[in-house]
């Protein structure tokens, strides 16, 4: 049965449903088309057509519009689609005109099948997709009307002239007058915006932070297939004393050191032993290190946030050959078991930790009264640092060679008057010295404190002390008659300029390997050009955040210090694409175009 007459029907789109109230049916819609079609079959037949044959045509039209109402012609009722076909009626016999007139239709028909070239899939308006065919009346694609004729609004229904600003009517069909395409939100005057352009990829920068080796070297390759299959210690065997610092800093990188491949680098006749990523061991393997290393005599880790009391008491014992012990983030290491540490090691010559906020005062003189021959301490980022640390320093005068006090917890929490008086007591022997951001200290420390009590000095570090002035090092290089230096840090120091890197270079210019002016933001062209033509013999240099420094000063570095091996240039914007290179030295920092 059909389900034409009935009152069920299936599921339909919202477009369907927004049609069938807006009065618009697929049955309409045939209706109008096929009336439209017989009108003008109508009109090409009675010029030929005569008296007897124009009641055959009056009561063909009655059978069409009979017809009509129970089926549509080129047009799909969505309660239709699924059901069977029915049977077509018989078709009426047409006059000759209207025969005339369909055997045109099909030859053009013909000869655009042939044109396109599609016989075999292409498939005429007679042979649609009932699903598809009303997508394809709905486009909406319909030409706007020429300019300076009338319509009428789709919205207000009132009659306006239509010009280069008329706006569609949304949802469609129709057009809006001004007055309501102002209303629904749209500005008819407004101009499309313009198509972003991509920028193009040459002009993106790629910031160049390293230098790849092209033709990596047979050692280095291994090193990586070791570092692979670093977890099958066991068929490794044995891979030579020589290459285990490079596999550790390989597996440093992606922190793969687990406490079942450290195995590796385990060995009873270990005396020197450098972990550079121990993050994912935890207190009972550290404890297993010393068992497993009883003969160290220097031992370095680094990110050892797991080593507690347990680790540093067994320490305390099975490592009794123990010279030098440099850490890096002890966090969890108390009070008490530093000292019991300490005090059973009284052979210590090198202590030198970072980052162990529980360090206190008195771990200090335990320190300094149990390790006698001491002669490298560095005691970076301690925050209980105070002027009584400094005090409890002091008798270590004439053996300390390296001294690192860097980056107190708090800033000011040591004044300059205790560093003056701590640099007169263990000054005289010392060759490093780090008093890296000390808030407090000025030039009167480079005078009162460096020039007469520390002769010796080979490297020095004061980066961050924003009180130091530019005359004030000047001046300070001018007058020193120690020996010369050969590492020269004041990175941070906004204030200095040509006039204390002119001194600098003066004054051990010819002996520095490793300079670092980060931030010297107002040196000068001048400036700069001395460092390539008196410091020959650098093989590090930073110059990040340095305005002036451009491609001729990088050249001039790479032609005159020979053995250069590293220059750092970040934030240097007067550098372009045509910075020079050379091969073996890292350039990093350089903003590219790809």
């Amino acid at each position: 049965m059909s389900r034409r007459n009935n009152a069920v029907r299936g599921p339909t789109s919202a477009l369907t449903e927004f049609l069938r109230e807006s009065g618009i049916t697929p049955t309409t819609i045939a209706r109008r088309a096929q009336t439209r079609a017989a009108n003008e079959a109508q009109a090409a037949a009675r010029p030929a057509a005569g008296p007897s044959n124009q009641a055959q045509q009056e009561d063909g039209d009655v059978v069409m519009e009979e017809a009509q109402s129970s089926l549509p012609v080129d047009g799909y009722a969505s309660d239709n689609l699924d059901e069977p076909d029915e049977p077509a009626p018989k078709k009426r016999r047409q006059n000759k005109a209207t025969e005339a007139k369909q055997k045109e239709k099909e030859k053009a028909k013909a000869k655009k099948r042939a044109n396109k070239g599609d016989d075999d899939d292409y498939e005429d308006d007679g042979h649609e997709d009932p699903y598809s065919a009303l997508s394809k009346m709905w486009k909406g694609d319909l030409p706007k009307p020429p300019i300076g004729s009338f319509e009428k609004c789709a919205r207000c229904e009132k009659q306006f002239t239509v010009t280069k600003y008329t706006l569609a009517a949304n949802p469609p069909p129709g057009w809006l007058c001004h007055i309501c395409a102002k209303s629904s939100g749209a500005d008819p005057f407004k101009k499309p915006a313009a198509p972003r352009k991509r920028k193009p990829a040459a002009d993106k920068r790629n910031v160049v932070s390293y230098e790849e080796r092209r033709f990596p070297s047979l050692a280095s390759v291994c090193i990586d297939v070791i570092s692979k299959h670093i977890d099958d210690v066991e068929a490794l065997g044995d891979i030579g004393t020589m290459n285990v610092e490079e596999i550790a800093k390989a597996l440093a990188k992606n922190r793969r050191l687990t406490p079942e491949n450290v195995m590796l680098f385990y060995d009873i006749e270990n005396v020197r032993l450098t972990l550079y990523d121990a993050t994912n061991l935890k207190s009972p393997a550290l404890c297993a290190l010393a068992s497993l290393n009883p003969n160290l005599t220097h031992l370095r880790i680094e990110f050892c946030g797991h080593m507690d009391d347990a680790v540093i008491n067994t320490w305390a014992t099975s490592m009794p050959r123990l010279k030098r012990l440099e850490l890096l983030g002890p966090f969890l290491v108390r009070p008490p078991a530093w000292q019991a540490f300490l005090e059973a090691h009284p052979g210590l010559e090198g202590f030198l930790i970072i980052q162990s906020p529980r360090f206190d005062i008195e771990c200090v003189r335990v320190l300094v009264e149990s390790c006698r021959n001491l002669k490298e301490l560095r005691l970076q980022e301690i925050g209980q640092m105070s002027d009584a640390f400094l005090e409890c320093i002091k008798p270590l005068g004439g053996q300390l060679i390296y001294l690192d006090l860097s980056k107190p917890g708090i800033g000011d929490a040591v004044s300059e008057k205790a560093l003056i008086s701590m640099l007169e007591a263990v000054g005289d022997a010392l060759e490093y010295l780090d008093l890296s951001g000390h808030l407090n200290i000025t030039d009167a420390l480079l005078f009162r404190g460096l020039k007469p009590h520390v002769p010796n000095l080979s490297s020095l570090v004061l980066n961050n002390t924003p009180d130091l002035t530019d005359a004030g090092v000047a001046e300070f290089f001018d007058n020193w008659n120690a020996a010369r230096l050969s590492r020269f840090s004041m990175r941070g120091n906004h204030g200095l300029a040509d006039a204390a890197i002119g001194a600098l270079l003066n004054h051990s210019g010819s002996e520095l390997t490793h300079l670092d002016i980060n931030g010297w933001k107002d040196l000068t062209e001048d400036g700069l050009k001395g460092i390539p033509a008196i410091a020959t013999n650098l093989k590090r240099l930073d110059v990040g955040f340095c305005r002036a420094v451009d491609d001729f000063f990088v050249k001039s570095v790479l032609e005159r210090c020979v053995d250069i091996e590293e220059i750092m240039v970040w934030a240097c914007q007067r550098l372009t694409e045509h910075c020079p290179r050379k091969r073996n030295v890292k350039i990093e920092g350089l903003e590219l175009s790809n």
